[in-house]
């Protein structure tokens, strides 16, 4: 009695080549020996190996679909017999089963045309720079296409000849005896390095590579509002690539040199102003010379200490909007240091027409004195 192929890979009678490789795939990973030691399931992976050497052989399956079974004595040969498959598929349908791909699939022959690397380069500029743009000159040293063979690598009158050793493919193979039968595998061939071909005569320029280092000047212009730390691209400006591939691109990377005056925080500046005690008391005007013009602020009468001013529209530009950041100016009250007697006498006048007392600082006993005396108990 023919067996049921189908059932034994749990398929359809209609199902495709597919959805019987996928069936055999999901069985086999269950039932192989090496995964299921169970002697059971070592004689159902015989069954399921059976059953895919079958339905995946369009003459043999058609055989079962008219009632015989291919398997059977006489009826095409037996496992491990003539027209069979022992007890198993093939290594390459286990493999297959177990990682979803071929295995001893060949790669062919690398190219030798392949793309470059990318580069950068630090580029410093000052914050006026940075703040309006500039078109700045670079260095740059990277691979250059070779303008002796345009590429090629081989000298003049030369061209590229199939590796002898490799026959071309850029591979070569070794087969091994396993439990699962013969394994084939392929490694690049040492001789072309797995490019199929071999340069005879080399380019006497770039030795065969197709490059060649240089140093050359470029202009790279920088937007308004750039930051420290940001990079531009400059596209297939780096590195040409092996055999006089496609360049890679280029990275300006900015760093922005610290201002005398300014810091920066984003599209905003910031700067520390001094004014003089009678100054923020009194009120005054103040001339400030920003990246691109001057501009006078009005202090107010009785400004503290700290107090921060704002003028609109005078920080950097913003790299992708409209308009500007502002400028903040921080004010630092200036006291004086030393007192002629005239001056100390005229502000201790002023002190007590505003009803201030001022502490003394004397040998006789000041200000600290008459507080050592509360503490101690004395008037």
């Amino acid at each position: 009695m023919a067996r049921d192929y189908y059932g034994i890979l749990g398929v359809s009678r209609d199902a495709t080549d597919d959805d019987i490789k996928r069936a055999y795939r999901k069985l086999a990973r269950q039932y192989h020996p090496d995964v299921n030691p169970d002697p059971e399931a070592h004689e159902k992976f015989k069954d399921i190996n059976a059953a895919y050497e079958v339905l995946s052989d369009d003459k043999k399956r058609q055989m079962v679909d008219l009632g015989g079974d291919p398997l059977a004595p006489g009826g095409g040969g037996a496992p491990g017999g003539p027209g069979g498959a022992g007890p198993f598929v093939g290594f390459q349908d286990i493999m297959d089963a177990f990682f979803g791909q071929a295995a001893g699939a060949t790669r062919g022959p690398r190219p030798r045309t392949r793309p470059g690397a990318d580069a950068i380069l630090r580029l410093e500029l000052d914050l006026q720079e940075t703040a309006f743009g500039v078109e700045a000159p670079i260095t740059v040293d990277t691979a250059v296409i070779c303008t002796t063979c345009s590429g090629a690598g081989t000298a003049a009158n030369t061209h590229l000849a199939t590796c002898e050793t490799c026959q071309g493919r850029g591979e070569v193979q070794s087969v091994q005896r396993t439990f699962l039968g013969q394994v084939v595998s392929s490694r690049p061939c040492t001789v072309c390095q797995g490019h199929g071909t071999v340069i005879p005569s080399p380019c006497p320029t770039c030795a065969g590579e197709g490059r060649v280092r240089t140093r050359r000047s470029l202009t790279v212009k920088i937007p308004a509002g750039v930051e420290d730390g940001m990079r531009i691209r400059l596209a297939q400006q780096g590195e040409v690539g092996p055999g006089g591939g496609t360049a890679g691109d280029l990275y300006v990377e900015i760093h922005e040199r610290p201002h005398d005056v300014y810091s920066r925080r984003g599209d905003d500046l910031h700067c520390r102003v001094t004014v003089p005690m009678t100054s923020a008391a009194m009120g005054t005007r103040l001339t400030i010379k920003t990246l691109d013009s001057e501009e006078q602020i009005d202090v107010r009468a009785g400004t503290q200490p700290g107090a921060t001013m704002r003028i609109r529209g005078k920080g950097v530009p913003r790299l992708r909007g409209q308009g500007r950041g502002d400028l903040f100016v921080h004010l630092d009250v200036r006291t004086p240091t030393k007192l002629t007697s005239e001056q100390e006498r005229m502000l201790r006048e002023f002190a007590k027409t505003r009803g201030e007392d001022i502490a003394e600082l004397s040998k006789q006993g000041g200000f600290f004195s008459r507080m050592r005396d509360a503490f101690n108990g004395h008037s």
